[in-house]
């Protein structure tokens, strides 16, 4: 081999990094790490998505791993290429949040061809041939379920109607706006006055610009909303700024979800009346647990759930690390 084709390898496997010697995904990465894990989250811009890949990386440097998180920016196409770059560097492990729980799909089966074990985290792949080794997420049904009791408590008596300001492409706010809606079923069935009504269900982007948007439509169309779920704190804290505008924010009550601390703050103020909180670092944490018991050998559930906790005015006033 001559010394040019030679150099040319050389710099090729330096670029590749994440592979090793033998080619073996879970062996050693060079300069003294075990290995490279790659992280692909629904967008970086999101709190909640930030503090699992710190936490993934944390957890993950004390079992000798490097952590690369990159930020799929809710584009499956790009989250895709991520994937692909994550196999061409022959990462220990993937963990991926999906952008889109079906499009994701195609790529984690190129990932089980190449031998890699893939984790899902907070999102999960909705594409059955496609292995994911465990599923490590908010218990987004339980979530949505306490977003509804707190919807019938926030209206008490009276009821009224309501809007669904939701994110359908992903599977976990599925989760919490079939949960949500199971509560209200129960509800109205068990009475006869005071029913709660959803007149509308719009996407709300999971982003507080389209949020914004979608409750100023459907303000529009129904001046006599009562109150509003949206499935995540950035969508809420958007309608919270819609009603403000529309002079409505006395009369819609609005139920989040996430317990970010911005979301907190709002529900310290009386601008959200409560969220089912989620635990983004336990997420983080339990999911870089699981793929070092996975590398151990370990036989390991398909799911775990952690639950979340509804989070009132009354616990923010006692929140130490509000304002």
């Amino acid at each position: 081999m001559g010394r040019q084709a030679l150099s040319f390898l050389v710099l090729t496997a330096a670029l590749i990094g994440c592979g090793t010697d033998n080619d073996k995904p879970n062996s050693k990465a060079g300069r003294g790490t075990k290995g490279t894990i790659g992280v692909s989250v629904l967008t970086l811009t999101n709190p909640f998505f930030k503090v699992i890949g710190d936490t993934i990386t944390e957890e993950s440097a004390q079992h000798g791993y490097e952590v690369m998180v990159v930020s799929g920016d809710r584009q499956a196409a790009k989250q895709q290429g991520q994937v692909k770059d994550f196999i061409v560097r022959k990462c220990a492990a993937i963990v991926l949040c999906p952008c889109d729980s079906k499009a994701i799909g195609q790529v984690i089966k190129e990932a089980n061809v190449a031998g890699i074990p893939v984790f899902t985290a907070d999102i999960k792949c909705l594409v059955e041939d496609a292995d994911v080794i465990c599923h490590i997420a908010t218990d987004n049904h339980q979530g949505g379920r306490e977003a509804g009791k707190a919807m019938i408590e926030a209206l008490g008596d009276k009821g009224g109607k309501i809007a669904i300001l939701d994110f359908p492409v992903v599977e976990s706010c599925q989760l919490r706006t079939k949960g949500f809606k199971e509560v209200l079923s129960a509800h109205n069935s068990s009475r006869d006055t005071g029913q709660i009504t959803i007149v509308a269900e719009i996407d709300g982007g999971g982003l507080k610009d389209i949020g914004y948007k979608a409750a100023e439509d459907v303000v529009q169309a129904h001046p006599d909303l009562d109150g509003i779920f949206a499935i995540n704190d950035p969508s809420a804290l958007g309608a919270r700024a819609a009603l403000e505008k529309a002079g409505k924010a006395d009369r819609v009550k609005l139920i989040g979800f996430d317990g970010q601390p911005e979301g907190k703050q709002a529900i310290k103020e009386g601008k959200i009346y409560a969220d089912p909180v989620q635990f983004p670092d336990k997420i983080g944490r339990t999911t870089a647990q699981t793929i070092f018991r996975h590398f151990d050998g370990e036989k390991l559930e398909k799911e775990i759930l952690i639950p979340t906790a509804l989070y009132r005015k009354a616990d923010a006033e006692k929140d130490p690390e509000l304002k």
